[in-house]
């Protein structure tokens, strides 16, 4: 960014620009046909002044930022100008049966791809029989060559229709894409071969061809290339075919996020149930949502109980039970009795709306191996114009022969394909975003998936992550003639009437012990601050609280004397219950641990990183919780600050460890941005979801395993599509060059590689979380 000159108080105007805020838009563009095309339109918004963009062509999105002054309709007329379309993305549609028979899938229109495969059947049923004749000379019976000629003609009008459009709109602006050398390529070889038909000796009646994987010498008045013509056209459609219901396999996952949701609900007006659909609901509203039916919108339960389905969102496969007071969340599947639902969270505020927009907004971005991918495949066609020229020049200084000659030079044409450097990484995001999302695991972006690599130190914040964040009784010691059983009654009954969280954690477990829930009632109940609390239960005065409000100046007796030092040295809570005039129980009390945690630190400990415990509460608290879950003494800080927590992180940095952060609180949200990769428990605050890199929707401490493991193996896919895409061109090009390719091979190994990187991205779809 621009600052102001030294000595002048006024900044320039390119820092006012700068500094101004910007908006951001997202258009659909049409016409893509290959990554060249992706990186002309980018190139072009990008020149406009105020404008940062980033075209995405398999997602055939433009994601666009742009400064004050600028209107949509200025960035679309940019993008029909380079000879594209663009628009306003157009609502999700509701899930239906696919026109084209492919149920489920996006990322291409319907209609889009069913005339593209009516295309290639027709093509594939013209140019077969012209194949066959050419490379079996055994079929070739008098004037076969004729017949090969009238089922070519309408293959490279009809067929190539879309790649001889592409071209001429792209050469009416000054540019070459993958269109131009298939059509070049295409229309030379039928070219060729009307001359030497019309004009030359191919005509002849009883003439013959043979067929060779390689350049052979020939006369060039006699020489065909109608099958180069056809079995081209019809090898790259079906890749162009292959790879469109690819991507929208690939997108599959988005699709079905955003299918979740219900389309209506039944809400209460004046008493009455009227159903409505879910863009007519507000906030507030009451829902009432019955058995096996879909909550329509985030919200909290204001009458019934039942048991709720999460497993569309998060990946939990066990329900949760809800009751009046707790949330849910929309798309979610009510499994029990009847709900009603009051309203706080609709339309795009939902849960589901959020995830479906962070999906997204990843699968939009793009990895720094993609970006010199991009900037290789903008140059990429122009050069293998000039490779092309340089070939037939070449070979014509060194044979003489024409026919050897043009068939080298047409096969440098076809077997170029920067296609595949464009779907390398984006997709792998599409699949690799959308398969997490079905796991509960939102990836926010291509740079997350750098980080997962490099890091080998998780923090793990202790409450709300490792811990549930609530209170939970943990053990009862009782005196001599006193049943713990009769303790925890007496006691759960008197700190009911609390709203302590350390009372709550008491009373839930002594109504869990009861056959029928429900707890003696309390008379006469009275709280002191900061020391305990009184009543009178089933005729028996009970106290609770410290040692001294229970007890006055008195000792306790020896076993509760030492349960209370033991907890108090393990860093737990314990609460002395006494009734009619002695101590009778001492309860110890802590904040809970998850069951899943020491499973989690065990499977990131797998995964090659060091576990370190961040709490801001005391040592011994600290050393209780490590020891539960398996991670070492040496690696728990305790006693931090919340303010300080960003940086304990940047000293774990400053000692050269790459940190990952776990977290799901407000006092989370600085670390989890400090660190070089921030992990939010989706059960956590909006500030830590917001500052972090991935969140887990479900609270759940081992899919942060599973998605540094996702986030691994989505990186890997990227990886290995560019080095094929990469190593595809590398080798291929010198091979057609020196005249060791057919031009009907060099299309079908073209159309090959693009399809193979979309379907090795389509492995992802294959991953699973780790379960016990």
């Amino acid at each position: 960014m621009s600052t102001a000159t030294p000595g002048i108080g006024l900044p320039d105007s390119r820092t006012l620009a700068d500094d101004a805020p910007r908006t951001r838009v997202e258009l659909s563009i049409g016409g893509m046909t290959c990554a060249s095309c992706a990186a002309r339109i980018e190139k072009k918004l990008n020149r406009m002044d105020g404008v940062e963009a980033t075209v995405n062509y398999a997602t055939e999105r433009a994601s666009i930022s742009y400064a004050p002054g600028l209107a949509v309709d200025d960035l679309i007329a940019t993008v029909e100008r380079t000879g594209y379309t663009a628009e306003a993305p157009q609502p999700e549609p509701e899930a239906g049966p696919d026109p084209a028979g492919d149920t489920g899938d996006t990322g291409a229109a319907p209609d889009g791809l069913a005339a593209l495969r009516q295309r290639l059947l027709v093509t594939v049923a013209l140019s077969l029989p012209v194949v066959l004749l050419a490379m079996v000379p055994a079929l070739q019976f008098r004037n076969w060559q004729w017949l090969s000629f009238a089922l070519t003609g309408p293959v490279v009008a009809y067929g190539g229709w879309p790649f001889h459009r592409a071209a001429w709109t792209n050469l009416r602006h000054g540019a070459a894409t993958m269109d131009t050398l298939v059509s070049l390529g295409t229309l030379a070889a039928f070219g060729w071969s009307t001359w030497a038909l019309f004009l030359g000796t191919a005509g002849m009646p009883g003439m013959t061809h043979g067929f060779s994987l390689e350049v052979g010498a020939g006369d060039a008045s006699s020489t065909l290339y109608l099958e180069t013509a056809a079995g081209v056209t019809a090898f790259i459609l079906l890749g162009r075919y292959l790879e469109a219901r690819a991507k929208r396999r690939a997108g599959a996952a988005l699709h079905a996020l955003l299918s979740l949701g219900a389309k209506d609900a039944a809400v209460l007006r004046d008493g009455r149930e009227v159903r409505v659909p879910v863009s007519a609901l507000a906030v507030g509203d009451l829902l009432v949502v019955r058995p096996g039916e879909k909550i329509a919108a985030d919200g909290v339960v204001a009458e019934g109980s039942s048991a709720v389905d999460t497993s569309l969102l998060t990946g939990e496969s066990v329900p949760t039970e809800v009751a009046p007071g707790d949330p849910v969340t929309g798309a979610t599947v009510n499994c029990g009795g009847r709900l009603v639902v009051r309203a706080t969270g609709v339309g795009a505020d939902t849960r589901l709306a959020r995830m479906a927009k962070l999906v997204e907004e990843a699968q939009n971005g793009k990895a720094a191996a993609q970006r010199l991918a991009d900037r290789i495949s903008a140059v990429f066609v122009p050069v293998v114009l000039a490779i092309a020229v340089a070939t037939l020049l070449g070979w014509l200084a060194v044979s003489g022969n024409a026919a050897e000659a043009f068939t080298a030079a047409v096969a440098v044409l076809i077997i170029a394909c920067p296609c595949a450097l464009g779907l390398a990484t984006p997709t792998a995001l599409m699949v690799g975003t959308g398969r997490g999302a079905q796991l509960g695991i939102l990836i926010k972006g291509p740079e997350v998936l750098e980080s997962t690599r490099a890091v080998d130190t998780v923090v793990l914040d202790k409450t709300g992550t490792v811990t549930t964040g609530q209170m939970a009784l943990r053990s009862v010691h009782t005196v001599e003639g006193v049943s713990g059983a009769e303790a925890l009654r007496l006691a759960g009954a008197l700190e009911h009437a609390s709203e302590h969280p350390i009372a709550r954690a008491v009373a839930d477990a002594a109504a869990a012990a009861e056959p029928d829930g429900v707890l003696p009632p309390v008379d006469g109940f009275r709280n002191t601050p900061g020391l305990g609390v009184q009543g009178v239960v089933q005729g028996h005065l009970v106290l609770a609280g410290r040692e001294g409000f229970v007890h006055g100046d008195g000792a306790l007796p020896e076993p509760l004397l030492a349960a209370r030092e033991s907890a108090e040295r393990s860093g737990l809570t314990a609460v002395t219950v006494g009734w009619d005039g002695a101590v009778r129980a001492v309860l110890v009390v802590a904040d809970a641990v998850r069951p899943t945690s020491a499973e989690a630190v065990r499977r990131l400990r797998a995964l090659g990183l060091t576990p370190v415990l961040l709490t801001g509460d005391n040592r011994a608290v600290a050393a209780s919780v490590a020891r539960e879950v398996g991670i070492d003494q040496d690696q728990v800080i305790a006693e931090v600050l919340p303010e300080d927590k960003a940086a304990v992180v940047a000293r774990l940095q400053a000692e050269g460890r790459t940190v990952a952060m776990v977290g799901d609180g407000v006092n989370d949200a600085a670390a989890l941005a400090r660190a070089d990769l921030g992990l939010a428990m989706g059960t956590g605050t909006d500030a830590a979801i917001e500052a972090a890199d991935l969140t887990l929707v479900r609270g759940d401490l081992r899919a942060a395993a599973d998605a540094i493991r996702l986030s691994r193996r989505t990186l890997g896919t990227i990886k290995g599509n560019l080095f094929w895409a990469f190593g595809y061109n590398v080798a291929a090009l010198p091979l057609a060059a020196f005249g060791l390719l057919n031009p009907m091979i060099a299309g079908a190994a073209m159309a090959f590689s693009s399809v193979f990187v979309v379907s090795n991205s389509l492995r992802l779809r294959s991953f699973q979380g780790q379960r016990d």
